[in-house]
């Protein structure tokens, strides 16, 4: 293939199987981390492990996959909350859903500081996502006075990742409360 040439679509059939190992690796890595076995993705996206293997020859181009959708997901989500709902609501969802997003990825962290070069990307792939979507949010937010404007979207990322490292005995929903904590603190000084 040169250079210039558009990459090959997939046929119907193998994009509803990435589509399926992909969600299932998601629910997977959420419950089990991201060291599951394969047989346990793979029998949750009804496939076979060799369907697995041919679309995702290593674990890390698996993660990698999960994590880049899910990216997709949450930075998309943002305009659809904007439209949805009032400026500092629309923040607050997404701020929830950033949460769940990083709550819920065990083990996440430590693979993407492996020095695996199929993460090399991600960092700066996140970024590029997350923080226009969250700026908007903080915006649109500070212009309706519902927040302080002095915080960034790279700050806000920053800490909500923060808290939601592992804390032992406890679970995604103390990580939400924490965040909300933080929001709450997102209000304009009186």
């Amino acid at each position: 293939m040169t250079e210039n040439a558009a990459p090959r679509r997939r046929r119907a059939d193998a994009q509803r199987n990435v589509d399926a190992l992909l969600e299932a690796a998601k629910r997977v890595f959420a419950t089990s981390g991201v060291d599951a076995p394969a047989k346990e993705i793979t029998d949750l996206a009804g496939v076979g492990v060799g369907t697995l293997y041919r679309h995702f020859p290593q674990r890390a181009e698996l993660v990698a996959a999960v994590l880049q959708r899910e990216i997709d997901v949450l930075a998309d989500a943002g305009p659809a909350l904007s439209a949805e709902h009032r400026p500092g609501d629309a923040l607050r969802k997404w701020l929830l859903r950033y949460t769940a997003l990083v709550g819920t990825k065990r083990g996440l962290a430590t693979a993407l500081h492996s020095g695996d070069p199929a993460f090399d990307a991600l960092p700066g792939y996140f970024m590029a996502r997350m923080e226009p979507v969250l700026a908007a949010l903080l915006g649109a937010a500070a212009t309706a006075g519902a927040v302080r404007a002095d915080v960034s979207a790279k700050d806000l990322l920053h800490a909500v990742a923060l808290l939601c490292q592992p804390v032992r005995g406890e679970d995604l929903e103390f990580n939400q409360r924490m965040v909300a904590v933080l929001a709450d603190g997102l209000s304009p000084r009186v």
